[in-house]
């Protein structure tokens, strides 16, 4: 199955702005496919923003390329305004104090 298109184009921007970061550190594709303990073929197809490419190929690349803390901030609340505006709306109307011991 398709991802959406939404998707689709999502995945070609973080290809290519995995490609960039590997040009901006001149590094060639050899280079990451070897860091990250993938074919040549997988890093072309992730920099090509392939939908079926496994994600922790995806984070070996990114990894490779020093920026494994942009994946673990990723879903953080930071990040998340509309989870934190769901949050937020179902949070009770009053919270009651405890009771000190």
């Amino acid at each position: 199955m398709r991802p959406s298109f939404a998707l689709d184009e999502a995945l070609k921007t973080l290809g290519l702005n995995l490609k960039n970061a590997r040009l901006r550190r001149a590094l060639p594709q050899s280079v990451i496919a070897e860091r990250a303990g993938i074919s040549l073929n997988t890093l072309s197809k992730i920099e090509n923003g392939d939908p079926g490419v496994s994600i922790g190929n995806v984070a070996s690349v990114v990894h490779a390329l020093g920026l494994t803390s942009a994946i673990s901030t990723l879903a953080s609340s930071e990040n998340d305004p509309i989870g934190l505006a769901n949050e937020a709306r179902y949070l009770p109307r009053r919270v009651r104090a405890k009771k000190s011991e």
